[in-house]
């Protein structure tokens, strides 16, 4: 095999596909990069978990495939001069390595030894722009849960119909959901819950300013990414997930409107002194057109106020400051109507503006008097 590529491509590609790469595993191969010369260069990473692959133009002049180490490969390559870098492996698997008066020589091992991608060609692609993914995946993904005793619950479902597509995730205390509503109807209708690790690749390789679309593909037990020249794909998560329209409240009496900045910037600062260690909740107190709150803990206490449209009724009730905060920060909107019902009802924002949507539903927290 013998290719010459651009430092700065493969580079790139390399940062790509070393995401997925096994740090420690009892397949040494699942520690290395995958590489194959054709048509173009490819890269491949996989952990038997989540395989991200990368292609890139090269000029290829013997093709061929081989597994490079990838912590090594890597740290050469990055550390060549710029320009072209020519790498050329012998019948032996001994790899050279040359860019201007720099040159390496490091072994390899057989492709043959990799273990086999997971295949992912059932069914129609579904199209869905870079930024709009990205906002799916961001907008849900800190609410997943960290609880292994419910693995279904530590992903994100993904559900997809004509009128767009909707991403859900819980944690048993919150709910975050988000959807995009495309021009056209989608033609599909499917339901599938994604692992949250394999979603946070996914939301690194996405470009924000992208022209091109993003797109996925769905197998019987595996999910396969398009992402310009990356594919990431990742088995799916089985098991019953929660009923989310059965749980968050749709008639809340209470419908208050108020800037999310202001009540962000407010609740981060009541949030100083509570920590991990230091937990408390913090007591807020709807009142008429203000609301204020208030938290004790060990290392201090704080209190704001932030002003908002509407009659809370003076209805007190406790939340933990960091869902709030969590939640306030992935809002896209500049304001949000805040739904209560009673101190032991959780609170459920969404927005006032039709353009958007998407509601972040946090449990109440019991406060002593």
């Amino acid at each position: 095999m013998r290719f010459t590529c651009e430092k700065n491509l493969l580079v790139g590609a390399l940062n790509t596909a070393s995401r997925a790469v096994a740090v420690k595993s009892s397949l040494s191969v699942l520690e290395g990069i995958l590489c194959k010369a054709g048509m173009n260069l490819e890269l491949t990473g996989y952990n038997m978990e989540t395989a991200i692959s990368c292609e890139i133009d090269a000029e290829v002049t013997e093709s061929g495939a081989c597994i490079l180490p990838a912590r090594l490969f890597g740290d050469i390559v990055r550390r060549l001069p710029e320009g072209p870098v020519t790498v050329a492996v012998d019948a032996n698997y001994r790899v050279s390595i040359r860019s201007g008066y720099a040159g390496f020589t490091i072994s390899a091992e057989t492709a043959e030894d990799y273990p086999e991608l997971p295949d992912v060609n059932a069914g129609r692609k579904v199209e869905i722009p870079q930024q709009e993914l990205r906002n799916l995946i961001s907008g849900t993904i800190f609410a997943v849960s960290e609880n292994r005793g419910r693995p279904i619950h530590t992903g994100v479902k993904f559900e997809v119909s004509d009128s767009g597509i909707a991403a859900v995730a819980v944690d048993g205390f919150r709910l975050a959901r988000r959807s995009w509503h495309p021009a056209e109807p989608l033609g599909r209708e499917m339901n599938f819950v994604v692992p949250a690790a394999s979603l946070k690749e996914v939301e690194k390789i996405l470009a924000p300013e992208s022209e091109e679309p993003a797109s996925f593909l769905l197998g019987p037990k595996h999910i396969l990414f398009h992402i310009g020249n990356a594919t990431l794909t990742c088995r799916l998560l089985e098991g019953e997930f929660l009923d989310w329209r059965k749980v968050v409240p749709t008639d809340c009496p209470i419908q208050l409107a108020v800037n999310v900045g202001d009540l962000s910037r407010s609740i981060e600062r009541v949030g100083l002194v509570v920590s991990e260690k230091y937990k408390s909740p913090v007591r807020c107190v709807f009142g008429n057109q203000e609301l204020e709150m208030r938290t004790v803990t060990t290392i201090g206490e704080a209190e704001d106020r932030c002003a908002f449209a509407g009659d809370g009724k003076d209805l007190e009730i406790g939340f933990n400051v960091r869902y709030l905060a969590e939640a306030l920060r992935v809002i896209p909107s500049e304001e949000v109507t805040l739904q209560l019902t009673n101190g032991l009802s959780p609170i459920v924002m969404t927005p006032i503006d039709e353009k958007y949507d998407f509601a972040y539903m946090v449990l109440p927290v019991r406060i002593k008097n």
